[in-house]
């Protein structure tokens, strides 16, 4: 009711008055204060009853944020609101209709908050000093931000962002509560870091700005300084320290300094020095750490140069542990050396002096008269020593006194220590004639010290009285012989004497044998020098058959002469012979044996003491077999048969007798054992043509009778004599060889597979059940046992099949298998249920299953064709074939042929070889034999292809290359001989031993005839011999190459020529037909036409440029004389001439020459040569260099030209020179 009252209030003023004025209806209004400028803050609204346009109006000291507009009344915001400046605002409205007065009204603003303020870190800055050995989780600082926003903006929270340094590594060590306190993670240590900047974030909880979620957030930073602690020991600086001071420095001489820094940088202790040493000659200075001499220095005197000092450093307070912090290290101080001593003698050896010993300044020593140059004086050992070091210990050493001048001192410069040898510098005026004894004296100076230089030694030297004569033997060597297994005490040789002139005690010879081993054989005697047996039993041919020994005479002066005994050792029969192997022969009844007995004698070989001879001793089979008695085959007489031999193997041993033909004889027994395998060869043969046996009645299963056979009453018959009819049985017995069939044969390689024998077996019960099992396989290759190769080729099921069970099945492994058998009744209740064993052969069938297989050839085939005829084996092969009988029968043929010649062109031939097949112990050896005549005047290598085939379906080949060298004409040489056709042939033998011997080569001789059938010769020879010289290469001699080797070899020269060569040349190659004779002499006209227009003009020009080189010559010589040899120039020869770099330097030029020869030529002006050139090879003179060197070869024009380079190189001795043979090598040999 009043509320409707107020309202009619205006409505009756308005009434009353007629108009009324407008009024506000508003007391507050909400502005946020992140208001953008010039957007509306509120809005004016008034209310005029009277519907008057009305005006608004806005004022007040806090109206300067606004404007409005008069008209709406629209505020919109003129300056920026800040409610953490100013939260509340108050403004006087004003509206008026124009009509009546302006109505005001205070109007309230509320400036809304929003998220404009981030949150503001307090009493900056952040600054802590915490020590090193704060503990973890101890709160070290705690800062605070203040937001001055409401609500959630308001709400602040921290976290650290960074740490520095090294973020990575040290942001763990730190974290910050909510609270804002700061808390250590881990542990401080200064040495590492030692200040800490921390990043901290504070932020606010978020709030609304510009009507967007925002979180405002600000950073400081907070920094950590860590306080250093004395935790760590002293360090020192720069190490290691090592200095130097000279020995003998005043007391007081700074070394050096040595530094140490307390690592606790920010405690610095004050550090104090001290050398820990005990008994040194050194001080420091405890503050400074400076290291002085403290005492006097003698590098000498010290037991080392160096001197270690261990300084220890220590800080003056304890650290936090309440123990002293020091550190210790090592100085080292090197003494310096100083020349103060002076060089001193002594008398010892190196490395054995003892230089601390007194020095000594007398020696005596001796050596013999007449010594050689340079020989040092014996029992001297003076050595030498300056105990200063490097140049100061150089010292000089030289002699003084009256026999100075006969010795000399060795070395005359020596550094520190060394050995002092005399020596003999003027051996004539070594004589002990003159004086028993000498006397020098040995200065050794230092010059680097001159107050205290020198040291001096006296050297008494005793002369010895020489033995100037060596004993001689008349021999150098001596060939001497004993047998093997003389006695003790056999004289080899009753005296081998040597000579020596030399009197008295120094012509007294003594003999004695070297080296010492052989001592232990032989001796000598002493004094006759007669050489004896000294140990017979070592004596042995057979270890060794020839001893070297050296027989030494020493006279007593000890000079030694020596010869050489060459002792041989003669054999004696003393060693058995030896039989190789063992002989078991395993042979089927009815066929032959053959053997050979192999042994062997160590006697001498080619002698009797090791020849062999073969016999058989009597014995029981020792007439059904013979040998040879020499080479040991024995063979059976006849066949053999097992039936014969009492033994129940089988088995025959002869006793065969090996012995030599030396005295006395020696032998050696050996037994042939003969193992006769049985063969079914005999029938069964019942011993009585008939048997009558009686039984009882009602006796089933009662023993009948025997007959080598068991005959029983079936156990399942009863017998009744009265009612059985007949009361007599006629039986007939058949005796039957199982053995003859029981045999199987099966084919290798799988050929055969499955059932290949059904086994049979019977039990009399009429209840019984029989199986059969295998108990052993035995393997066997001929008569020899092949292990276990064969043990899975078959099977033996339990009903008795024999089945193959593998297809590996191979002959040349394995050709017999024995399987040892029996049957197993398994009803048998008692007795014995097995049956005895039985054993099946399976002999293994061979196929042709394997290639012919060609043996390796180590050897070289060479052929001469001209004197290789038809039928002519130049080579061989041999091939073997695994399988048996004509499957492995080898037949060899050739497949091809062909010629490689050295200019690499190859030529295939036809039926130029053939093959022929023989046969040696199971190999087959195929000879390679010429089937046509070969050309001689081919080079070149013949490639043979040589195929084996074997003998059955399906055949197998296999090839193999041979090459053969030939041997062309171009190799054949020409012997001439002064002796006529037929003593050459008588000598032919010798001939080609001296020949062989001087070459190496095998010697082929082509032909032997009489000289008139050759073409002419100088030499007055009666025959001629045509050869080659080839080597097992293939490679051959030349003509040339024979002359060198022969002419090498003076006694192989020498035989030959007294067997009468006289002439070695090119042979005889090819004789010419008429039509090659008449186009050699058509050529032959043209070819001496041309050459004798090519001489005259040769002639012409020769003559001209000899005029010109004979003056040169002359005028050469002429200068040469004028030269003498002292002023003769030294200069390099110009290579390529007999030209020289400096005037007279020509060796050929110095020699004394007579220049008074005259050679009829006058100097030609125009010619110029130099004195270092005999020739036109000419240098151009040093006062014209327009002269330019002519280059040509020297032609002489006759034997009656000779000239002044003839007549001065004729004074020189003939040049010898040698042949190399490029073909022959060590592999010749």
């Amino acid at each position: 009711m009043a509320l409707r009252s107020l309202m009619l209030l205006p409505f009756l003023l308005t009434t009353v008055s007629g108009n009324t004025a407008p009024f506000f209806n508003m007391t507050i209004v909400h502005v946020p204060e992140d208001l953008e400028l010039g957007h509306q803050a509120f809005q004016l609204t008034a209310i005029d009853l009277d519907g008057d346009p009305l005006t608004y109006g806005i004022d007040g000291a806090e109206s300067f944020y606004f404007s409005v507009d008069a008209q709406t009344g629209n505020v919109t915001l003129k300056n920026s609101l800040d409610r953490e400046a100013q939260a509340k605002l108050t403004v006087t409205v004003t509206v008026s209709d124009g009509k009546n007065e302006a109505v005001s009204r205070k109007l309230t603003v509320i400036v809304d908050d929003r998220n404009d303020n981030a949150p503001v870190f307090q009493h900056l800055p952040y600054e802590a000093i915490i020590p090193e050995d704060t503990q973890p989780n101890s709160i070290i600082y705690t800062v605070f931000a203040n937001d001055s926003d409401t609500g959630n903006a308001s709400k602040v929270s921290y976290s650290i962002e960074e740490v520095i340094p090294d973020n990575a590594k040290n942001h763990w060590l730190f974290y910050i509560l909510p609270n804002g306190s700061v808390v250590l993670n881990g542990s401080l240590d200064y040495a590492s870091n030692t200040f800490y900047q921390l990043k901290i974030i504070a932020k606010d909880g978020g709030g609304l700005l510009h009507n967007v979620l925002t979180f405002q957030q600000s950073s400081t930073y907070l920094s950590l300084t860590i306080r250093d602690l004395p935790n760590l020991d002293p360090r020192f600086l720069n190490e290691p320290y090592s200095g130097s001071v000279p020995e003998n420095c005043a007391l007081g001489t700074t070394v050096l300094t040595v530094t140490a820094m307390d690592r606790d940088t920010g405690v610095n202790d004050e550090i104090s020095y001290s050398i820990t040493n005990a008994s040194v000659t050194f001080t420091i200075n405890t503050t400074t750490g400076t290291i002085t001499v403290s005492g006097p220095l003698d590098r000498e005197e010290l037991p080392s140069e160096e001197v270690l000092l261990e300084v220890t450093a220590r800080e003056k307070h304890l650290d936090i542990h309440g123990r002293v912090a020091q550190a210790s290290t090592l100085v080292t101080v090197v003494v310096t050396d100083v020349n103060d001593n002076k060089p001193e003698f002594y008398h010892c050896s190196l490395p054995d002096c003892d230089f601390s010993t007194d020095a000594q300044n007398s020696f005596r020593g001796s050596i013999i008269e007449h010594s050689s140059s340079r020989l040092p004086v014996s029992d001297l050992n003076i050595v030498t020593h300056d105990p200063d070091k490097g140049t100061n210990s150089n010292y000089e050493l030289y002699l003084q006194g009256p026999n100075a001048s006969a010795f000399t001192v060795s070395p005359t410069k020596i550094t520190g220590t060394g050995e002092v040898q005399i020596l003999v510098q003027d051996p004539s005026a070594v004589d002990y004639e003159i004086s028993h004894f000498m006397v020098v004296q040995i200065v050794a100076n230092d010059t680097g010290n001159p107050a205290d230089c020198c040291s001096t030694a006296t050297v008494t030297i005793d002369l010895i009285d020489s033995n100037d004569h060596t004993p001689e033997f008349p021999q150098s060597t001596y060939s001497l012989s004993v047998k093997e297994n003389s006695p003790d005490g056999t004289v080899i040789a009753p005296n081998i004497t040597a000579y020596d002139p030399d009197s008295g005690v120094l012509g007294q010879i003594t003999y004695q044998l070297l080296p010492e081993s052989i001592c232990e054989i032989f001796m000598v005697n002493a004094t006759t020098g007669a050489v004896l047996v000294r140990n017979g039993s070592l004596l042995d041919r057979e270890t060794r058959s020839i001893y070297y020994a050296n027989l030494r005479a020493k006279d007593g002066g000890n000079l030694v002469g020596t010869t050489v005994l060459e002792i041989t050792v003669l054999d004696e029969n003393d060693m058995t012979p030896i039989v190789i192997g063992s002989y078991f022969i395993s042979v089927e009844e009815g066929q032959n044996v053959s053997t050979q007995i192999q042994a062997i004698d160590n006697d001498e070989p080619d002698n009797p003491n090791s020849e062999l001879g073969y016999r058989i001793l009597p014995g029981p089979f020792s007439n059904n077999f013979t040998i040879n008695a020499n080479t040991g085959e024995m063979h059976s007489k006849e066949p053999l048969d097992r039936e014969a031999v009492e033994d129940e193997w089988g088995q025959m041993v002869v006793t065969v007798e090996v012995y030599d033909h030396g005295v006395p004889q020696l032998s050696t027994l050996v037994n042939v054992t003969i193992t006769v395998g049985d063969v079914n060869d005999n029938a069964p043969v019942f011993l009585n043509q008939s048997y009558e046996f009686s039984v009882l009645e009602d006796s089933p299963g009662t023993f009948v009778g025997y007959y080598s056979g068991q005959l029983s009453v079936d156990p399942d018959v009863s017998l009744d004599y009265d009612t059985l009819q007949p009361k007599f049985f006629s039986l007939v017995v058949l005796a039957e060889n199982t053995a003859a069939n029981n045999d199987v044969h099966v084919s290798e390689n799988g050929t055969q597979q499955g059932l290949i024998r059904t086994l049979v077996a019977s039990d009399p019960d009429t209840n019984h059940s029989v199986v059969f099992e295998e108990l052993a396989v035995a393997c066997f290759k001929g008569a020899s046992s092949a292990g276990d190769v064969c043990w899975d080729w078959f099977v033996l099921t339990p009903n008795g099949s024999v089945l193959v069970n593998s297809s590996n099945i191979d002959y040349e492994l394995c050709d017999e298998v024995v399987l040892t058998l029996r049957a197993e009744d398994l009803y048998t209740e008692k007795d014995n249920r097995y049956s005895q064993n039985e054993t099946l052969r399976i002999l293994i069938t061979d196929v042709n299953d394997n290639t012919p297989v060609f043996e390796p050839i180590s050897e070289t085939f060479v052929v001469v064709p001209e004197i290789s005829p038809v039928d002519l084996q130049v080579a061989t092969v041999t091939a073997t074939d695994a399988d048996s009988g004509p499957r492995g029968a080898i037949t060899f043929s050739i497949a091809s042929v062909v010629l490689v010649q050295d200019n690499g062109v190859s030529q295939p031939f036809e039926n130029l070889f053939k093959v022929v097949t023989t046969t040696k112990d199971n190999s087959y050896i195929g000879s390679i034999q010429v089937a046509s005549n070969l050309d001689g005047s081919l080079k070149g290598q013949y490639h043979v292809t040589v195929e084996a085939r074997d003998g059955e379906e399906p055949v197998h080949v296999a090839q193999t290359v041979l090459t053969i060298f030939t041997v062309d004409q171009s190799y054949r040489v020409r012997l001439q001989f002064v002796t006529t056709v037929d003593e050459v042939q008588s000598n032919l033998n010798d001939i080609k031993v001296a020949l062989t011997s001087a070459t190496k080569a095998g010697v082929y001789v082509v032909t032997i005839q009489s000289l008139e059938n050759t073409r002419a010769s100088q030499v007055e020879a009666k025959s001629v011999m045509e050869a080659y010289f080839v080597y097992s290469n293939g490679t051959a001699l030349e003509v040339n190459q024979l002359t060198v080797l022969i002419q090498s070899d003076p006694l192989v020269l020498a035989e030959l020529v007294k067997l009468g060569l006289a002439v070695i040349g090119p042979g005889e190659v090819v004789k010419p037909t008429r039509e090659t004779e008449l186009i050699a002499i058509i050529g032959g006209l043209a070819a001496f036409l041309l050459i004798f227009i090519l001489i005259m003009t040769l002639v012409l020009v020769l003559t001209t440029r000899s005029y010109k080189r004979k003056l040169s010559a002359m005028k050469a010589l002429k200068v040469a004389t004028t030269l003498s040899p002292v002023t003769a120039q030294q200069g390099a020869g110009i290579p390529g001439t007999n030209q020289y770099n400096a005037e007279g330097a020509n060796p050929m030029l110095n020699l004394s020459l007579d220049p008074s020869h005259d050679l009829g030529f006058h100097e030609d002006s125009l010619s110029m040569a130099s004195v270092n050139s005999l020739d036109e090879n000419t240098v151009n003179a040093a006062d014209d260099e327009n002269l330019k060197a002519k280059q040509g070869n020297v032609q002489m024009t006759g034997p009656s030209d000779e000239e002044a380079l003839v007549a001065t190189l004729n004074l020189k001795e003939p040049t010898k020179t040698a042949y190399i043979n490029t073909t022959f090598t060590t592999t010749d040999l």
